[in-house]
Formats: C-alpha cells, structure tokens, sequence
C-alpha cells in the first residue's frame, strides 16, 4: 500500500496524534477491534492500526486503550448511509501527565450537567485533570458535614455585580453597579461530588479539588465570623458581593479557625480519590495580621520575623497535614515563597511577569527548589481574557489570548533541560467572573481549550499553527454538531 504522511493529508484529527501515517484504503465502522497489552508503550500511550485486515489497539494501560478509542471517534467518517474508517498507522503518547482544564464554579455557579459536558469534551481532547475551584470570596460551593452555615450563608450572595460592569472595589462603593438580586443559594451535596468523581474516572480524568487559604475565603467567614481577625467587618453574614480581592482573611493565630480548615480539608480528602489537593494560596492580603492581636501572638509562638512569614508557616502545614493522608498540595505560584516543602507543586499563572501587588517565585526558581509545576501563565491559558474575534458578544475581564496566542505556549520555556522534568504540563483556566452560563463558557473555551490540550499533549512536537488551524476548521464543525457553542477561529 502506499504511504502518506497525514500532514499533507485530509484528517483533522485534534490532538494530533505524535506518529500517524495514512494507508490507503478504508474498512466499515463496525470492524471488530482487537486490543492487546504491550508493556513498552508509555503510560496513556496507545498503538492504533486500521487496515483492510482489521483494526488492531495497543497499549500498556487502559487509558492508552481509552485514547485510541477517542481517535478512532474522531477518525470516523461517513460515505452515504455507511461509516468508516481511513487506514492509518498510529503511535501515541502525551508529551505531559498533566493536561489540566479550570473551572470556577463560584464566581457563578455552573452545575452538575454543566460539569458533566466539560469532562465529555475534555475526553475527546485526552485531557486529563479538572482543576476544580470550589472555594472563593464569592461563594462556597460545598457542603461540608458538621459546618451547615457554609452553605446557609457562604453559598448565597444577596446581590451580584450587573452584566456589563467591572466592579473590584467594596461592595458599598460599587453598590450602583450591583444587580439586588439574590444569587443562590449553590453547591454541591457529597452526593453531586461523589457522581461527578465517578464520571470523570469513567473518562480517566482526575479531579483536583481546591478549597483557598489562607485568602479567597470570605465566604466561608460570613458562615463563621469567628475565624476572622476582625469578625465585625462581616456581621452582615453575605460573601463579597462584588470581584477582587478581599483583605479579610483566615486568622492564623486563631486555633479554632485552622482547626475547621483541617476539618474541610480531611473530608476533602475522603471525597476526591486523586492524589493532589489544591489549597489556592494566592492573593493573601496581609493587612489583618498586621494589627490582629492573636496573629501577632503567633508570631512570636513560632519564632518567625513578623506576619509576612505565616503563610509560608501555614502553607508548611498544610503541606504536612496532607502527606499524612497520602496527598501531594498544590497552589498558585506565590504559595511556594518561604521555605515550602520541595514536595509542594506550583501552578505557574504569572509566568513572565509579576502582578497583583504580590511578590511570586518564577518556574525557574521553582524547578531550581525542586518543586514540580503546572505551567498556566495568563497570557498563553486565560481563557476568561479576550480572544481578539472582530465579533463577539461575551463579557471579558480584560487582556488578549488568541487562539494563535495559545497554540504557541512551550510550557518548558527557560527550564534548563536537566531540570524540565519538574514541568508536569499546564492547564487552561476558566476564572468566572465574567462568565454566566455554559454558552458563555463554552464560547471562551472552544476552540482555544482544542489549542492548549495539543500543546500538552504534543510538547514540541506540535506542527505549525497552519497545520493546527487547518484541521481545526474541521473539528470545529465536529464540535458544532456536538451542540458546543464554539467561538469562530478568527
């Protein structure tokens, strides 16, 4: 048979495959599959062979298995009332173990359903980790037993910002811009999350749950003031209402106030099975601890130079307290500043630059420490940031991430070679501020999400943005039949 690099060829298979050549010839859709285990192929790797003898699938692991299904999915064709398959010769592997996707459920609260779609679009892409943030200063998304105020008051907002506006400051400066409608409440039961972990397992996809600290925890302090340096400032029991960042934050000098994060995070860990626990860490305004009488008694407790050492205190406690439960943590960039533990894992969001008033460590000093990371830099992953389309009716925070933007990301950049093995992949994130409903999301996702999981799923093996956009033009209408409200290339 002749051979034909798939390149120059007609198939829009995304991700592209790592080794794929086309045969002629084609064989129906309803060939029967022989699947074989081959303990050479690398994890999630998979050999896909169709040809007029039969098709054949191997690989070492039943997610190698799975993935050869997705493409055989993508693969298929239809002639007339028949479908088939071309004949291609495949060899596959991911390039990284973490292809990650973010969804924030607090800013506005998606749902189940709306969840479940994710994970079956991230299973056509073979990514492979949902980033879940369930915890914010807007909102509680979880129930935990043994707290019922959290979601009595933490999963409620009694006003939200109007479509349109870009409020940050309090919520009684910005009170004109303020919709006076009640938001909620909205959580997950342990129901919800115990059917929600099950069909991700079913797709081999990990969820990584996020409960924030020691900051973006203002809902959880109008459920229980008490865990905050100054209580009064939240005796009207409501989340912040508004976006940004609160400077009301857990009192790490209070006993009480860890004691109920511990709580929340045991029970974390008896719901998520993954091996990963996300603890947030970013945007810790340290204002409260400055003047709080039992932060600053802590600090002398525990023999550090003031407040601006207590979260890289808490962060070294946490880090302990999972390990004991057999979790790894992670957190944003800046939870890694102090002297963390080098087994804590490091989400990279501002790569490149600093911002948000915070000192942060960069991927190299990271690596250098022996932290591994997930690369998701703002200005390659952010998918609430503008796409640059000359039509579009969404809401943005603000910024720039073309499709081309994201297609260019090299997760390893400026990692010395010997040390690239700390970079476990990266992620897309999906921060909601701006983002009210699943057409909404889905139309900041798709097709940049498409970009991103070949980037992960490549490394620098990925072809040309030419080639990428070519094929994406067809996937596109895939995704469009699938009913996905998928943004236009350009």
């Amino acid at each position: 048979m002749n051979t034909v690099v798939i390149g120059l060829a007609a198939l829009a298979l995304v991700p592209q495959p790592e080794k794929l050549v086309e045969k002629t010839g084609k064989v129906p859709a309803n060939t029967p599959i022989r699947y074989e285990t081959v303990l050479g192929i690398p994890p999630e790797g998979y050999r896909l062979t169709v040809a007029e003898g039969g098709i054949t699938v191997a690989s070492s692991d039943a997610a190698g298995k799975f993935y050869a299904g997705k493409t055989l999915e993508q693969l298929r064709q239809k002639e007339g009332k028949n479908n088939f398959y071309p004949c291609v010769e495949i060899e596959d592997a991911p390039a990284y173990p973490w292809r990650g996707v973010h969804i924030d459920d607090c800013r506005h609260f998606f749902g189940k359903e709306t969840v479940k779609k994710v994970l079956d679009l991230m299973a056509q892409h073979k990514l492979n980790r949902m980033h879940w943030h369930l915890t914010e200063d807007q909102g509680w998304r979880v129930d935990i037993p043994g707290y019922p105020e959290l979601v009595k008051y933490g999963a409620v907002r009694s006003a939200s910002p109007r479509h349109g506006t870009h409020p940050s400051k309090g919520s009684k400066e910005c009170a004109a811009d303020l919709d006076g409608t009640k938001y909620g409440p909205y959580y997950y039961t342990e129901a919800d999350l115990k059917e929600i972990v099950a069909y991700a397992a079913d797709r081999f996809i990990t969820i990584v749950p996020e409960i924030e600290l020691p900051g973006h925890v203002y809902a959880a302090l109008s459920a229980y003031p008490e865990f905050a340096c100054n209580p009064g400032n939240l005796k009207d029991r409501d989340p912040r209402l508004v976006w940004g960042i609160e400077k009301d934050v857990l009192c790490l000098g209070n006993d009480q106030a860890i004691k109920f994060m511990e709580n929340v995070l045991d029970y974390i860990c008896r719901i998520f099975p993954g091996e990963v626990v996300h603890i947030g860490g970013d945007e810790c305004p340290q204002v409260r601890w400055k003047t709080c009488p039992k932060c600053q008694a802590r600090v002398k407790e525990i023999g550090i130079k003031d407040e601006t050492e207590l979260q890289a205190w808490i962060t070294r406690h946490f880090v302990k307290f999972l390990e004991a439960r057999g979790k790894r943590v992670v957190g944003w960039d800046e939870y890694l500043l102090g002297d963390v533990p080098a087994s804590a894992i490091g989400m990279s969001w501002r790569a490149g630059g600093g911002g948000a008033g915070h000192r942060f460590m960069t991927p190299e000093e990271c690596v250098k420490n022996g932290h591994d990371m997930v690369m998701t830099p703002r200005t390659h992953c952010y998918l609430d940031y503008n796409q640059g389309l000359k039509e579009d009716p969404f809401q943005y925070i603000g910024g720039l991430v073309t499709l081309e933007k994201c297609y260019s990301l090299d997760p390893c950049a400026g990692i010395p070679a010997e040390l690239r093995k700390h970079i476990l992949g990266g992620q897309c994130n999906n921060w909601s501020e701006y983002t009210w409903n699943v057409y909404d999301l889905e139309w900041k996702m798709w097709p940049r999400t498409c970009a991103l999981a070949e980037v992960f799923w490549l490394g620098d093996k990925k072809p040309d943005f030419a080639d990428f956009k070519r094929r994406m033009a067809e996937h596109r209408r895939r995704l469009i039949a699938a009913k996905v409200n998928c943004a236009p290339l350009e």
